[in-house]
This record gives C-alpha cells, sequence and structure tokens, in this order.
C-alpha cells in the first residue's frame, strides 16, 4: 500500500521544531542557528520529503513535466535514449524537463529533489542504484518512476531495459561457439556502472557453463574512454596469457583495443579476437567492423515514457520489460 507522502508538518514534528522555522530552512530565508538547520535538514532526508514548489503554478502546467534524469549526454548511449523518450512525447502535450547527474548519486539525488519540487507527472531515471533519500523521494512521491537499462533488480514502478548478466552470458557463449577457448577481459572502474561489472558477472558465469574460466583480465582505474582502451589492452598482453580473444566492457574500451592491435601488429581476429557491447556506429565504422552486441537504447526511451503515460496510478506489482539485445557478429571475433 502506497505510504502517505511526508508534508511539512511532519518534517517539523520529527525535528522538534516549528512548521515556520521549516519552511525558512528550505527557503534559507532569515537567521537560523546551525544545529538547528542541520536537524531540519536531517528530518527532510529521513522522510524523504519534497517541498511543493509548483503550489503556485497552475495544476495543469505541473502535470505536464516529464522529469528525465541521466548520466551522461557526451555518452552516445544516453542520447539515443533521449531521441526515444522525445519520440514517445511527440505527439503530447508532455515536456521532458532533464538532468544530467555525471554518475554521481548525491547528484542525482539534488537534481530529484528540484525535479520532485514541480510535481511532474513522472520521473525517468537510469538503473536502480540511488541514495536512501532518494529511493525514499521516488517511492513516497506517489508518480509513476521509471528505470531504464537495467532489468536485474525489483523496480520501483516499472524497469525497462535488458538483462546485462544475460548479455554477459551470450557474449561467452558466443566465442565459445566460435572455438576461442583462452578468453581475457579488458574493463574499466565499476564504481559508477553497476551494469558493466553485471556483465562481467555474466561472462564468467558463462564462461564456468563451458568449463572455462578467464585467461587474464585488466580493469583500467578510471571512466570508460577509448584511450583506455588501448592502453588497458596494452596492460593485459604484455602479461604473457596468451589469449586469443579478449571481451571490452563496452564498445568504446574495445574500439580502444582495435587502435592497439594495429599499432602492435596484432592481425585481428587471426592473432587476437576482439568482443565488445552497446553496438555503436564508430565500432561498426572500423576497417574490421566490431563484433559486439547491439542494445536497444532508443527503443528503451520510448517504451519506458509510453508505458508510463498509460496510465497515472502505479501497478500493484512494479512490471519489468525486457527490450532485449542482438549479437552484432561484425568481423573482430
Amino acid at each position: 500500500m502506497q505510504r502517505e507522502a511526508p508534508t511539512l508538518a511532519h518534517v517539523a514534528r520529527l525535528a522538534a521544531v516549528s512548521e515556520n522555522t521549516v519552511s525558512r530552512v528550505i527557503r534559507n530565508k532569515g537567521p537560523i542557528a546551525e544545529e538547528t538547520r542541520k536537524r531540519v535538514i536531517a528530518a527532510i532526508d529521513s522522510l524523504g520529503y519534497v517541498p511543493n514548489r509548483a503550489a503556485g503554478s497552475l495544476a495543469s502546467s505541473s502535470s505536464l513535466i516529464i522529469g528525465v534524469l541521466l548520466p551522461s549526454l557526451s555518452n552516445i548511449v544516453f542520447p539515443e535514449v533521449l531521441h526515444g523518450i522525445h519520440a514517445a512525447l511527440a505527439d503530447t502535450s508532455y515536456q521532458a524537463m532533464i538532468g544530467v547527474t555525471d554518475y554521481d548519486l548525491l547528484q542525482e539525488q539534488k537534481l530529484l529533489s528540484s525535479l520532485l519540487a514541480w510535481q511532474p507527472a513522472a520521473i525517468v531515471t537510469t538503473g536502480f542504484d540511488h541514495t536512501d533519500t532518494s529511493r525514499r523521494m521516488l517511492e513516497q512521491s506517489g508518480i509513476r518512476i521509471a528505470e531504464l537499462m537495467d532489468i536485474d533488480d525489483r523496480p520501483i514502478d516499472i524497469a525497462v531495459g535488458l538483462s546485462h548478466r544475460r548479455a554477459g552470458r551470450e557474449s561467452a557463449r558466443h566465442l565459445v561457439g566460435r572455438g576461442y577457448r583462452r578468453i581475457g577481459y579488458v574493463g574499466h572502474d565499476w564504481s559508477a556502472d553497476r551494469r558493466a561489472h553485471f556483465r562481467y558477472e555474466g561472462l564468467r558465469q558463462g564462461l564456468q557453463e563451458a568449463g572455462l574460466s578467464l585467461a587474464a583480465e585488466f580493469r583500467f582505474e578510471g571512466a570508460s574512454s577509448t584511450m583506455a582502451g588501448r592502453e588497458a589492452l596494452a596492460q593485459l598482453l604484455g602479461g604473457g596469457h596468451g589469449v586469443d580473444a579478449v571481451v571490452f566492457s563496452n564498445d568504446d574500451m574495445a574500439v580502444g583495443g582495435f587502435m592497439h592491435c594495429l599499432g602492435a601488429g596484432l592481425a585481428i581476429p587471426e592473432r587476437l579476437a576482439l568482443f565488445g557491447f552497446n553496438g555503436l556506429d564508430i565500432g561498426q565504422a572500423l576497417p574490421r567492423p566490431l563484433s559486439t552486441i547491439r542494445s536497444n537504447r532508443f527503443l528503451i526511451g520510448r517504451t519506458a515514457v509510453e508505458k508510463l503515460l498509460e496510465a497515472r496510478e502505479r501497478p500493484t506489482e512494479p512490471q519489468i520489460i525486457d527490450t532485449g539485445f542482438e549479437i552484432v557478429d561484425g568481423a573482430t571475433a
């Protein structure tokens, strides 16, 4: 059963102050003792309270906002998701209000609080990772919530995306089916990318099912990039593990690995097979198109918004929508 959304009175009671004091802390108006301010902020975080900044606006204007929180707009993956979102909104009166979190959960919390204060009709976020405060705000808001890109967990409302663990397993099965046995892994920092970690876990599981294990692995200590992929593959191959194929955490890293092979004179795929994830155009523009898994990013964005707008009330049970993926054979594996 949906819990009652916390009010100003609830915050005041928990912080042991007046509602007027809570209001002044929220609006940052007037002198407030620092200890009092800390108590009020702690109560707001604990309850997941969201001030209603739309109270003085027309109800119809606030109800036409769809809040969208994306990790990045420089990574081509997320502009394609946004394209799908805009396609779903094209023939409606709704408008997307977009925030970029830079893969920072505290930044997501800050942006989420600002968006919810305008009483949007729905919120679109990326993945299942949120701060405790963000999760409380989302759960107690009562509005429709879509968590995108991942379906390997239980959503608050609806999840739209793919199973990254299954994608990792299918990577292993594909390479094993092509005759590769000494398979390595090159990745990036997982701390802000749980989905890459899930694919890694799925890869190991797929290899285990074939009676194999990773022959070698190397993770770059930082975000994924083409340069990171190039450096990381050089490090892995320098260990003398004799790998015959390498799975990369994504296509950006794999393209960097391809560049290393070109510079080192390593024949692809005769000497070394390369396999990515995402199905980006840059991978298909290589002299040998990248073997990879393509995710349906446009479909994820469009489907999420279409499902959110089907009903204003949350379903009694969370819903998971699998948009799937496809293996792109390419020419590097």
